[in-house]
C-alpha cells in the first residue's frame, strides 16, 4: 500500500485542491523485472485500487485517463494519479498512464505528469506520425511512449510509425478499431477470419517496426474460461502480452504467456553447443538431445532467452 489506512481514509475526503497540497516528491525505482505478459487497466477514480500499485501481480499497470473517465471528472483522475505516483517509491509493475487524445487534452496531461515517476505514457486515438511526434516533443526523455491503436489510419501505417526509439509499445483497442473500420463488435469471437487477420497484421507490423504488441482487453471479465482460450490462441499466433481487466485475468495471462521451463532449458543447451561447435567451424551438426542444429535454430534459441 502506498498510504496507510489512516492517511488513506483522510485522502478519500479531500478536494482536488487539498490533494494538490500534499503532492509528494518520491521517485519510483525503474522497472527491472523484464516481464510484460499482463497489462492491467486501473481506474484512477477508484482510490483503493491505485493505492495498491506498489504491490500487484500485473507485470504492467495502466492508469486510465481516457474513455472510462467522464469529462467532468478527468481533472480529479489526473490529480489522483499525481498524488499516488508522487508518494510511490517502488512497484512490482511497469507503470503506464493512458492519456486522452493529444488534441483533446492529452498534451497538457503529458506536460503535467512529466515530473512524476512512472515508466510510460500511452496516447489514445493516434492516427499519424505527426501525432506521435507531438507527443514525443513534450514527453520527458526518461519515459517510453506507448500508443493505443484504435484508428484505421494507424492500423494501415503501423509498420512505419516508429519514428523514435522511445516509442516501444502498441496496444490494440479492438472495439474502437472495429468502429473506425465500420465493422460491428459482434465479430470478436473465436475463429473469426476478420479478427484473426486484424490481430495477425497488428502483430506482424509491430514486429516489422520493432514495437512490442499487446493484444486486446477481453471485457467479459467474469468469463475466465473464454479469456483463457483467447490467451492460448494469441500465444499460438505469437503474442506475448495481453491487456487485462482485474486480477483473475492477470493470473491467467501471466501463466499462459510465461515461457515454459523446458523451452528455456532447450534454448540454453542449443546456445551452448552451437557456440562451442561454431568455434571449430561447424555451424550445422547433429546433437544427441535435440537433433540437427544450425544457425536458424540457434537464433531462435536466442529469441527464447531474450524474452
Amino acid at each position: 500500500m502506498i498510504f496507510n489506512k489512516e492517511t488513506f481514509d483522510k485522502i478519500k475526503n479531500l478536494s482536488n485542491e487539498d490533494k494538490l497540497q500534499i503532492i509528494g516528491d518520491k521517485q519510483k525505482e525503474p522497472y527491472s523485472n523484464n516481464k510484460y505478459a499482463s497489462n492491467m487497466m486501473l481506474n484512477p477514480l477508484k482510490l483503493d485500487h491505485i493505492n495498491r500499485i506498489d504491490n500487484l501481480d500485473a507485470h504492467m499497470i495502466t492508469l486510465n485517463l481516457e474513455d472510462a473517465i467522464a469529462a467532468s471528472r478527468k481533472k480529479e483522475a489526473l490529480i489522483n494519479i499525481a498524488l499516488f505516483l508522487s508518494n510511490c517509491e517502488k512497484s512490482n509493475s511497469f507503470i503506464i498512464v493512458r492519456t486522452n487524445p493529444i488534441d483533446e487534452g492529452g498534451l497538457e496531461e503529458i506536460e503535467f505528469l512529466n515530473k512524476f515517476s512512472f515508466d510510460a505514457i500511452r496516447v489514445s486515438k493516434i492516427k499519424t506520425k505527426d501525432d506521435i511526434q507531438k507527443a514525443l516533443d513534450v514527453l520527458s526523455e526518461d519515459k517510453e511512449l506507448h500508443i493505443s491503436l484504435e484508428t484505421k489510419e494507424a492500423f494501415n501505417d503501423l509498420a512505419n510509425l516508429r519514428i523514435d526509439p522511445r516509442f516501444t509499445t502498441a496496444n490494440i483497442g479492438i472495439l474502437d478499431l472495429l468502429n473506425s473500420l465500420g465493422l460491428p463488435q459482434s465479430l470478436v469471437v473465436q475463429n473469426n477470419p476478420t479478427i484473426d487477420y486484424i490481430l495477425s497484421k497488428f502483430l506482424v507490423d509491430c514486429k516489422i517496426a520493432g514495437i512490442r504488441p499487446i493484444s486486446f482487453m477481453y471485457q467479459e471479465y467474469k468469463n475466465t474460461d473464454q479469456f483463457k482460450v483467447w490467451c492460448q490462441r494469441e500465444k499460438l499466433m505469437g503474442f506475448k502480452s495481453k491487456a487485462c481487466m482485474g486480477p483473475a485475468q492477470v493470473k491467467i495471462a501471466n501463466e499462459i504467456f510465461e515461457i515454459e521451463e523446458d523451452q528455456i532449458i532447450r534454448a540454453k543447451h542449443i546456445k551452448e553447443v552451437f557456440e562451442k561447435n561454431a568455434k571449430i567451424g561447424e555451424n550445422g551438426f547433429m546433437d544427441e538431445k535435440y537433433g540437427f542444429i544450425d544457425e536458424p535454430i540457434y537464433k531462435d534459441a536466442l529469441l527464447v532467452l531474450e524474452n
